[in-house]
């Protein structure tokens, strides 16, 4: 008898291990306020004028402003926030592969063309033997970067690395410059020990650049890296995920984008 109250005891102790290890619960959003993560700079401009276009349709936005690339991701997954909107889609793809993430891109925003930036020189062709150019040590802005730096001229790369390229794809590095791979929140900062650096356009901003003025040389405006507003798989198709939408492609969150960045961010619908 003790053996089969054992055994009892066991299967229940087991029954118990799976319910509590089994699939997570689904987080259904609220049908009237959502906590949206950003990063500081025109991203937070812009959904605040979002959340201002928002409240006329009923919802509440909450803005979390967060100062690096990689916490918006996690703190999404983890339903610390409903959405966020900060990225572009190789960004999100490369996160929801190294992290084992589940979340979708639901709109296009804005893009923001990346600018080569200089407090040395004025133009790339001024690059000497040897400088010091500097680049986001993420993967994919890693790999945006290198191809502007092929777009200027200023190196080429192996056929076909496209957007998994790395330093290690360049083909052709005629002055042997030096690639230094810095924290791109961190590149603003440190441009002054390099002769030239690849810079994200929101940090150009925040450290008082108009990238449309200030780069040296910038992608065209139909830059195919378009950011974009992400949430869980689980929450794509709520009802409030497609009120922040017609919020943010509203005419005037358009307006607002064409009259306050001076051609630096456009927007993407």
């Amino acid at each position: 008898m003790k053996k089969v109250l054992g055994l009892l005891s066991g299967l229940l102790f087991v029954t118990v291990l799976t319910a509590c290890g089994g699939e997570k619960e689904t987080q259904t959003l609220s049908e009237d306020k959502l906590k949206i993560g950003v990063t500081a700079g025109p991203h937070e401009e812009i959904m605040e004028k979002v959340k201002e276009v928002a409240a006329k349709d009923g919802l509440e936005i909450e803005i979390e402003v967060i100062s690096d690339y990689i916490t918006p991701n996690t703190a999404l997954a983890e339903g610390d926030l409903d959405a966020n909107s900060y990225q572009h889609k190789p960004f999100l793809d490369q996160m929801n592969e190294d992290r084992n993430l589940e979340l979708v891109d639901v709109a296009n925003t804005v893009n923001f063309p990346m600018g080569i930036y200089s407090e040395a020189i004025q133009d790339v062709s001024e690059l000497k033997e040897g400088d010091k150019v500097g680049l986001p040590n993420d993967p994919t802005n890693g790999a945006r970067a290198l191809m502007l730096f092929e777009q200027a001229g200023i190196i080429t790369l192996k056929e076909g690395v496209g957007a998994n390229a790395s330093v290690k794809d360049i083909d052709e590095n005629k002055l042997n410059l030096e690639f230094i791979e810095l924290e791109a929140s961190q590149i603003p900062r440190q441009l002054g020990e390099l002769t030239a650096a690849a810079i994200n356009t929101n940090y150009a901003m925040e450290a008082g650049f108009i990238p449309s003025e200030d780069s040296i040389f910038i992608e065209p405006k139909d830059s195919p890296w378009v950011n974009l507003i992400a949430v869980r798989s689980e929450n794509q198709d709520d009802p409030v995920v497609d009120k922040l939408i017609k919020a943010y492609h509203s005419d005037e969150v358009k307006q607002f984008v064409e009259e306050n960045f001076n051609g630096s961010v456009v927007a993407s619908w």
